[in-house]
Parts: C-alpha cells; structure tokens; sequence
C-alpha cells in the first residue's frame, strides 16, 4: 500500500508535468497529476510550499499556471493563471496569504487570494532572469539574477528600486570584463548576505550590509556551469552542482572544496538540504532522486523516478531518522520493465524441420 501523502518526504516536479510524491523509507514514489494528464506543456517549473505547516504544495507549470496540491488531501484543490512577462517561471514563492511569481522576461509578481487578472504588486527585475529566492527570514525581501543581470536584492512593499544592486568584479588578468551570469542563489539566515553561483563556474558571497557591492568571496569551482545551490545547517558552507554532474561542498570561508559527493551521471537540477540533518537531497537530468550525506559524502539513498526532474521539496516536519520496515515490491525501475516485457506479444519459435537428403549424391 502506498503510503498517505502527507508522510511523502520530498516532492519532485519532473518535465512530463507530474507531480512526484516519495517516501524515502519505503523506496517508493507516486505521481499526482493535474486536469490535464502528462503533458510537457505543463511541465514543472518550480515548487514551493504554500503554508507553514506544509499541507499544500505550489506547482508552477509551463502553461504559466500555478496549482495548489493538499498533502492533506492527496488531490490537487485549485489554482489559478498568472499572466505578463515573458518565459518560464524561475522563482515562486509566499507573501502572507499571496503568491509571488517570477519569469524569466524579468517581471516579479504579487499575487492575492482570488483571482484577479491583475497583480497586487510587480517590479521588472531585467531580461534574462534565471533565479528569484525570497529571504526566509524577510518573505517581503527577493533576490534576482541572470544572465548578464547581477545580483539585486529588492522589497516588494516599496518595489521602485532595489535595496542592493550587485557590482560586477574586477577585469580579469588580459583587462577584459568578466561576463554576468547568476544561476542560482540563497540567503543566509541570521545576515543580509547572499551566496550566488554562476553559470561560469564560480561561487561568490555579498554583503549587503558593507558599503562593498563587489563580492566579499569569489571563488571558482571548476569548469561546467553551476546549476543548482543549497545552504546545509549553519552559514559556514554551500552545496553546489553543475549541469555535468559534479556536486561538491564549498567553505565559505576560504572559498575551498571540502568534499565532492560522487553517484551523478546527469546535469542537476535542484538542490535542497534539510535544515536541521546534515543531509542534501538532489534530482535532475538523469532521472534519480538521491539523499547524500554531508558529513562524509556516503549516498543514504537513490530512487529512480522514470522522468527527467527539474526541482524538488523537503518535506521537514516528517521524522527522518524513523525507521519504517519497506514493503515486499521491486524497485520503480524494475516495475517498469516487467511491465514492458508483459506488454510484448510471444511469438511463436519455429520447430525445426527434418534435414532433407540431395537424392543427386
């Protein structure tokens, strides 16, 4: 028997539009799926819980849509369109008892309970934007970046101009400007800094609390483009993965590598990690779930959910550490291919007929 979906430990949102429930001590997952069906039109953009008590999640999709899924339920109970702006959602978020929306046109939206074709509030954040993150201490407070559009940091209650706008680094050794491209980022709690990392492999740290609008720490981390970002407990490290499938753990505060966690044959997509166990969840191209642990790298566990992933959720208010007996049941991959083989038609084998004798010899 599958288990409730309020007891799923992480949500997953995958490119075919499915919403992935998966319970991590059992090993299995479930798809929820919206009016519609499977369809890449609608698929899963970003997730982000809807309330503090983590009882509905939000689904942004292609179709610019944003639906509501009860994990008390086990249904998807609305949702609404959220018009303007160009591209795919890359930011969603809550605002009190609003959604804020971000695409990748640049315009960040605030919108109310009901739904009305206008906004409550919007700002134009520049073309190319690849990330929003709200500040979870400041929901009223986002940061923004892309693709030649640095890192700035506004208040969505006086929206006019940023609080913080990112300056570039120095040019490089040949006095050539470096180019712009924020992938990802995160606030860290406790501080007004911020932690990007960049399409050009780097990851860097801002103070906006300084008089400083150039990074307090730039540091590079390999050659592939960083994708994805996560803070671990505490603010002294970042977990970062790139679009080869390289995943390490940075210090902040030397800009080193402290370990690299191994088991990835895809670009990531999504970085999470849990904010009270030294542990880091990860979906993306290659179509696996895995929980790795921070302390020495070790892969906890690794669930193959059958569809190319784009970003995922911590369900934080389950027990983690309880232990739960797994049912009986074959993995999800080896579901799949019995199911296959049962599929195919037998085909009959052709008995062999007697060897016929040349009467010429």
């Amino acid at each position: 028997m599958a288990a409730p979906t309020r007891l799923y430990h992480v949500w997953v949102g995958a490119e075919t539009g499915a919403l992935k429930g998966v319970n991590l001590q059992r090993k299995e997952a479930t798809n929820h799926l919206g009016g519609s069906g499977l369809s890449r039109a609608r698929g899963v953009s970003a997730l982000a819980w809807g309330d503090p008590a983590q009882t509905e999640v939000l689904v942004a999709s292609l179709d610019r849509s944003v639906s509501v899924f009860s994990t008390e339920k086990g249904k998807f109970t609305g949702g609404r369109l959220c018009p303007g702006g160009d591209g795919a959602f890359c930011g969603l978020g809550v605002l009190g008892s609003s959604v804020v929306t971000a695409v990748e046109s640049g315009l960040v939206q605030v919108w109310g309970e009901e739904e009305a074709e206008e906004p409550l509030q919007e700002l134009q954040a520049g073309p190319g934007l690849c990330r929003m993150r709200q500040d979870p201490t400041r929901p009223h407070v986002v940061g923004t970046g892309g693709k030649e559009n640095g890192l700035k940091v506004w208040d969505l209650q006086r929206p006019g101009e940023p609080l913080f706008r990112a300056k570039n680094v120095r040019n490089d050794w040949l006095d050539l400007r470096v180019p712009v491209w924020e992938r990802d980022l995160r606030f860290l709690p406790g501080s007004q800094r911020i932690v990007t990392c960049t399409g050009h492999g780097q990851v860097r740290l801002y103070d906006p609390s300084t008089p400083r609008r150039r990074p307090v720490l730039d540091a590079a981390v390999g050659e592939a483009p960083l994708t994805a970002l996560a803070l671990p407990a505490g603010d002294t490290s970042v977990v970062v993965g790139s679009a080869r499938g390289d995943v390490a753990v940075i210090d902040l505060r030397k800009g080193r590598v402290l370990r690299a966690l191994k088991g990835f044959a895809g670009g990531v997509r999504g970085l999470q990690c849990h904010p009270r166990l030294p542990l880091v969840a990860s979906v993306g191209l290659d179509r696996f779930l895995r929980l790795h642990e921070l302390r020495d790298g070790r892969l906890r566990s690794k669930v193959y959910l059958k569809s190319r992933l784009t970003c995922l959720l911590l369900n934080t208010h389950l027990d983690w550490e309880a232990q739960e007996e797994p049912p009986p049941q074959k993995e999800a991959k080896e579901q799949e291919e019995d199911e296959l083989w049962d599929a195919l038609e037998s085909v009959p084998t052709p008995r062999k007929g007697k060897k016929r004798k040349n009467p010429g010899l």
